[in-house]
């Protein structure tokens, strides 16, 4: 699924800031007339063996930390320093599809990174212009990525990121997946760089949860990272998806 946001203005060392451009606005900016660019996410569907769904929010949300913090995504002559400062310059977008047997094998042949959780995974492409996707991605469908859990996920860990989904939105687990990768970017660029190390060097633990209406509204009123969305499909503009719950990275 597609889901974007408008961007604010990033910077190599610590990335946006709220105050200065908003990403989290859904009218129209200076950042829609920029060149748009897209983040490619492919999640491996078996038909016999489709991924959980809480695992496939997961790694996805995995997947963008792996792609931002990427040397080939860093400035100072990374490969895709370019592409990325391109599609963080204008509305950050994410389309999340599916492959599985040789669809999937031609995906890995292309330049990215698969991340793998317990069940699921997923393989991220540095930023691709709107309407110049490679056709070995273009080609894959969007349709096919509703997922399920076998059993009801545990409590997350405290000691890691939560990033809590809108109860009273739904979503299919493309959709979701999308979000739940711009909670996780809106979090790393939220810390510091002390705090990005030690969240890269122990793998990006993290977790994606439905929050109980209750706990929503706490968070809402918690200064969190809020995503919200453009509108662009399933649900209406502005409406608030994920709140990445960052908190155990600072200590």
């Amino acid at each position: 699924m597609t889901t974007n946001d408008p961007a604010p203005d990033p910077t190599p060392a610590s990335g946006p800031t709220q105050a200065q451009d908003s990403p989290f606005r859904d009218e129209r900016t200076a950042r829609d007339e920029a060149p748009q660019y897209v983040l490619p996410l492919v999640a491996r569907i078996e038909r016999a063996a489709p991924p959980a769904r809480t695992d496939a929010l997961e790694t996805a949300a995995r997947a963008v930390l792996v792609m931002l913090s990427d040397a080939r995504s860093l400035g100072g002559g990374g490969e895709w320093a370019e592409a990325m400062r391109s599609w963080q310059d204008a509305r950050i977008r994410k389309v999340v599809r599916r492959a599985r047997g040789a669809e999937w094998r031609r995906a890995e042949a292309l330049p990215g990174i698969t991340v793998a959780g317990k069940s699921a995974e997923v393989r991220v492409f540095p930023p691709v212009p709107l309407d110049g996707w490679p056709k070995d991605l273009a080609r894959l469908q969007v349709s096919g990525t509703d997922l399920d859990d076998p059993e009801p996920p545990a409590g997350p860990d405290p000691a890691a990121p939560v990033l809590w989904l809108n109860p009273e939105v739904a979503m299919s687990a493309g959709k979701a997946m999308a979000q739940a990768g711009h909670g996780a970017q809106l979090a790393w660029w939220d810390l510091d760089d002390t705090a990005r190390a030690a969240w890269r060097d122990a793998g990006f633990p993290l977790a994606v949860r439905t929050a109980a209406p209750a706990h929503w509204r706490t968070l809402t009123t918690a200064g969190l990272p809020v995503v919200r969305d453009a509108g662009f499909t399933e649900i209406a503009p502005g409406s608030s998806t994920v709140i990445a719950d960052h908190r155990p990275l600072f200590g």
